[in-house]
């Protein structure tokens, strides 16, 4: 019997040891000790009827203090069987943390959710409490915070319970608000996760970052950016484009209708008239230089190729220049600059690459630029060779189709060459232009029949007129005819397209101030026209009118001839202002304007009526009678000048008279 006390006595003494620790290390974790609990729970019998029994409420208290001292004889307590259940409450384990991680010592697996395989929930706990995870189904003690200090700063979960165990209504609210903090009811979780609040951000703050100030580029940056490529190209573009838009003016007033007042209107039988329209000029690249060719696009008709001497007022510039206006515009600068160290003394547009100009300089040299190019500078040059020209290149022309084509070059040292446009290093062709082995012809203009590729005329510097032809055995300068008694300064095929061959026909401008009208087929002139009062610098016939050409002189005159309606003055006329002299004269592709260039560096566009630019149905039968009519003169002149040569019928006989006296 002595010896059961002594079992009881330290089986007590064992057990509130454990009682005492387990208190200690739920205090030191936040959870309301063991004794607390039990007695928060037997409070609640009234409620409530306890679902297990505690084995510590069914077990009488052992105290040391309780338990009677052993004095003499007592009487034998009585036992009897109760109903115990226990409950295991897990040691306390040595937990050792690491400053990267966190790992258990014991060597016990680790479930994810903190549970050991072989601990007791709470293990996870103690082993990982301080993480914070979204709660799941079946681990409903993870997710329940058991230290309080603790807080989810981006999202929470809330958790409630409808498990068999939970009871509803007002009993199941003062259950729940009762239970201490750290112990959950018995059942399985519902898990519901809602969203943080959102709230809507200051106004102030939005404006703030959407007026966020740009950053100011360095001076570094930004002439990095303004010297690229891309910059360049956009800035040209867009420069064209704006000041297009700027200097377009609309008049809303136009009459369609062709009324008018009594004194601006146009009657269809009143004289001819050409009408100045626009110049075209700039400060910077063509005052003070002399214009020295013109010519059309065929692939843009409203662009037009002006190239330009050197300038005495500005010796450090480019010798040579070439502009590219549009006269579909009313901007004043133009579309391209273009410029070589040499003046240019011809130029012209590409026939079948329209992004091409082709310019021949005064030193010989060909030249090609390139408008898709962001430079100036020519792309490609011939070289200054024996094999090329080494003497001013004052005529250029593309001839040949689509598929095959050459560009002709002809100088003052007397050589033809045939150069294409993919190499320019050195010519396919060269022919020496002699004339029955005679000295080198001069050449100053040259010219080709309408869709002719092989025969060709040449004006000198002698004043006469050459023909001859690429290709064949007699391929040269074949023949030859006196033509003026001065440098020819231009020479111009019919252009004009008919059912009737008028290739044939020719213009011939000279110092002599005539122009003269040729054919192929005769060694010469059909007519001299000698209205002009200087020197001849240009002639062109119409592209459109067959019986019309243009000419200026250096006395600033551009003169109009129409041969159907008169052979002996121009129909027309126009002088400059301010006295400049005109060098250059050039028709629009469509025949309604004339294009005339000075000395002091402009381009003057005139209109040219309507009844005089386009041809009626029988001008092309009205021109071969003019033509024949012309040629019955010159027979008629011819047959007087060997009349006087001859001497008079009446002189002769007077001569036979006196040798024979009447008796």
């Amino acid at each position: 019997m002595f010896v059961c006390v002594s079992q009881a006595r330290a089986s007590t003494a064992s057990s509130a040891d454990s009682r005492r620790d387990l208190d200690e290390m739920l205090s030191s974790l936040g959870v309301a000790p063991v004794r607390d609990v039990l007695s928060s729970l037997s409070s609640l019998a009234s409620l409530t009827p306890p679902q297990t029994a505690s084995p510590d409420a069914s077990l009488p208290h052992a105290d040391r203090a309780s338990v009677p001292a052993n004095t003499g004889s007592k009487k034998p307590p009585q036992l009897q069987v109760v109903s115990v259940q226990s409950t295991d409450i897990p040691p306390k384990e040595n937990v050792t943390y690491a400053k990267q991680t966190q790992t258990n010592t014991s060597g016990v697996t680790e479930l994810r959710d903190g549970c050991s395989s072989n601990a007791s929930p709470l293990a996870g706990y103690m082993e990982d409490w301080w993480r914070p995870r979204k709660a799941h189904a079946t681990d409903f003690y993870d997710e329940y915070n058991l230290n309080p200090g603790l807080e989810w700063e981006d999202e929470f979960t809330v958790l409630t319970f409808d498990g068999d165990g939970a009871r509803q209504g007002d009993e199941e609210d003062a259950f729940h608000g009762k239970l201490p903090p750290g112990i959950l009811p018995h059942g399985l979780p519902t898990v519901k996760e809602v969203q943080p609040a959102v709230t809507a951000a200051p106004a102030d703050k939005k404006d703030e970052e959407k007026e966020k100030k740009v950053r100011e580029l360095s001076n570094d940056e930004k002439q990095t950016i303004m010297l690229s490529a891309e910059f360049q190209k956009f800035i040209s573009r867009a420069g064209r484009v704006i000041e297009r838009a700027l200097a377009e003016e609309v008049d809303i007033y136009t009459d369609y209708t062709g009324g008018g007042d009594g004194e601006n209107a146009q009657d269809d039988k009143c004289d001819a008239r050409v009408s100045l329209v626009r110049t075209f000029s700039d400060e910077r690249w063509s005052r003070g230089r002399c214009v020295t060719c013109v010519d059309w696009s065929a692939a843009h008709p409203e662009l037009m190729l002006a190239s330009y001497h050197n300038s005495d007022d500005a010796p450090h510039d480019p010798d040579g220049v070439c502009l590219v206006w549009n006269t579909k515009f009313k901007k004043a600068t133009p579309e391209d600059v273009f410029h070589c160290q040499s003046p240019v003394m011809s130029a012209t547009f590409a026939r079948f690459h329209p992004n091409l100009i082709l310019g021949g300089t005064y030193s010989g040299q060909i030249v090609l630029w390139d408008n898709r190019v962001q430079k100036r500078t020519p792309v490609q040059r011939t070289p200054l060779s024996s094999q090329a020209h080494t003497h001013p290149v004052y005529c250029l022309s593309v001839v040949g189709s689509q598929n095959a084509h050459n560009l002709i070059s002809v100088s003052t040292d007397g050589r033809m060459c045939s150069w294409s446009l993919d190499m320019l290093s050195q010519p396919q062709e060269t022919i020496e232009l002699q004339h029955r082995q005679g000295k080198a012809v001069a050449v100053t203009a040259m010219a080709f029949p309408h869709g002719d590729v092989n025969n060709f005329v040449l004006g000198s510097e002698d004043g006469n007129i050459y023909t001859g032809c690429r290709h064949g055995q007699r391929a040269g300068v074949s023949d030859s005819v006196e033509g003026h008694a001065g440098p020819v300064t231009s020479v111009s095929c019919h252009a004009a397209p008919a059912a009737l061959d008028l290739s044939h026909l020719y213009l011939s401008a000279s110092v002599d101030w005539s122009v003269k009208l040729w054919s192929l087929k005769e060694n010469k002139a059909l007519y001299s026209f000698e209205d002009s009062g200087d020197y001849v610098s240009d002639v062109r016939w119409s592209p459109a009118h067959p019986a019309l050409f243009a000419a200026v002189d250096a006395g600033g005159r551009l003169d109009l001839w129409n041969l159907n309606r008169d052979t002996e003055v121009p129909i027309a006329s126009v002088m400059s202002e301010g006295g400049v002299a005109f060098n250059r004269v050039s028709w629009s592709p469509s025949g309604t304007h004339i294009t005339v260039g000075d000395d002091a560096g402009k381009i003057w566009v005139y209109d040219v009526a309507e009844n005089v630019a386009q041809p009626r149905q029988d001008e092309w039968t009205k021109f071969v009678y003019t033509l024949q009519e012309l040629r019955n003169n010159q027979a008629d002149e011819e047959t007087d000048r060997l009349s006087l040569a001859s001497g008079p019928p009446s002189l002769s006989s007077l001569t036979s008279l006196a040798s024979n006296p009447l008796r």
